[in-house]
């Protein structure tokens, strides 16, 4: 059995790496930091275009119904070009959860995701991990509570709300009554937000929602994962470019033996963890009975390999890897970030032994 990426697959991945190299070069990406949301609504319009923000919606709401592998393969190019945009909580995360619900209201909303109109954010970490006393109750109708680290919330149009394990709700994000303020991480390129709500009135609350909340954090996480990998292979390729032009004692430094370890180390950490990544990818859609195991092995992996990498890959750079000038800090931060915003590798281990029995259920 030959398990690798398809024709397409591979076209997929050079089409979005290619438009996103020409369309976001790293001088793009600077730009847009000093934003207070990095992500760019006009870029989101484009990768509409190239059919990327529907790329996880079903066709019969104008998506192009693709598996999680394809939408990996995007993140991981995104991931490649630390670029901003709201692809984890609008082209992942909520339209797994809004097609595993169904209804009208669900499928409208899915139609705007896929035509690149609506943006949602997501709120799940309370659904994880607790932080401040965060969460969202239902009240008589109305919101109220803290959610904390909610994803892609700034700038975005609606949000998809956890209230708990069973339920969540959509809401306008210029419903009166909630206020959303940008936690600044030290990851520039990625959307983070505190929301407040005070008797916020929820455009829907979706009942017996278990599975597709369940569904939309391992698709969630698995698509992480490939952003993550997608830095590695860059910061890889930055390492070994720059180990090839640098002179020390007349020299490349490419061409001491130390260095050259250092590389080829990396590299060696990467492939192995990318075969990881598409097969998760791949239980998600056939073999979903798998899928939350792999998807908690797969970040918390990636996780682990990426600190290193980013760590090395910064040391053959030397002092100038720590500079703001040398542009390798975009991937650095990106990857520390990704460490923990839908779970620690400490917590998806646990996970991940309590799903297959290792540990005691909590």
């Amino acid at each position: 059995m030959d398990f690798g990426l398809s024709d397409d697959q591979r076209l997929l991945e050079q089409t979005v790496r290619g438009f996103l190299a020409e369309q976001v070069p790293i001088e793009r990406v600077r730009e847009l930091r000093e934003r207070d949301c990095p992500n760019d609504r006009a870029l989101w319009a484009s990768l509409a275009e190239l059919g990327v923000t529907g790329i996880g919606v079903p066709e019969a709401q104008g998506g192009s119904g693709l598996g999680l592998l394809d939408a990996a393969l995007v993140s991981q190019a995104l991931g490649y070009a630390a670029t901003p945009t709201p692809f984890l909580s609008s082209g992942v995360m909520a339209p797994v959860a809004l097609a595993a619900v169904g209804g009208s209201e669900a499928e409208a909303w899915l139609t705007a995701i896929a035509a690149g109109e609506q943006v949602f954010g997501v709120a799940v970490t309370e659904l994880f991990s607790v932080r401040e006393e965060a969460g969202v109750r239902l009240a008589s109708g109305k919101l109220q509570g803290k959610a904390m680290m909610a994803i892609d919330a700034c700038g975005a149009d609606r949000i998809l709300v956890a209230l708990d394990a069973e339920r969540f709700a959509v809401v306008d994000a210029s419903a009166a009554g909630l206020a959303i303020e940008r936690l600044r991480t030290v990851d520039a390129t990625r959307c983070t937000a505190e929301l407040c709500f005070d008797g916020v009135t929820p455009e829907a609350v979706f009942e017996n929602a278990g599975t597709a909340l369940a569904r939309m954090l391992d698709a969630g996480r698995i698509a992480l994962a490939a952003d993550a990998l997608g830095c590695c292979d860059s910061m890889i390729e930055q390492a070994v470019a720059y180990a090839k032009e640098r002179k020390q004692f007349d020299r490349v430094i490419g061409s001491f033996q130390a260095v050259k370890h250092m590389c080829a180390e990396m590299i060696a950490e990467v492939e192995p963890t990318r075969s990881l990544l598409w097969y998760a990818a791949h239980a998600f859609d056939a073999i979903p009975e798998e899928a939350p195991p792999m998807a908690c092995h797969v970040l918390s992996h990636v996780s682990e390999i990426a600190r290193e990498i980013a760590s090395v890959s910064t040391q053959v750079h030397g002092g100038i890897g720590w500079t703001d000038e040398q542009n390798l800090h975009f991937w650095f931060k990106r990857i520390a970030n990704a460490r923990h915003l839908l779970g620690g590798p400490e917590l998806l281990r646990d996970r991940a032994a309590r799903l297959q029995g290792l540990a005691p259920a909590a």
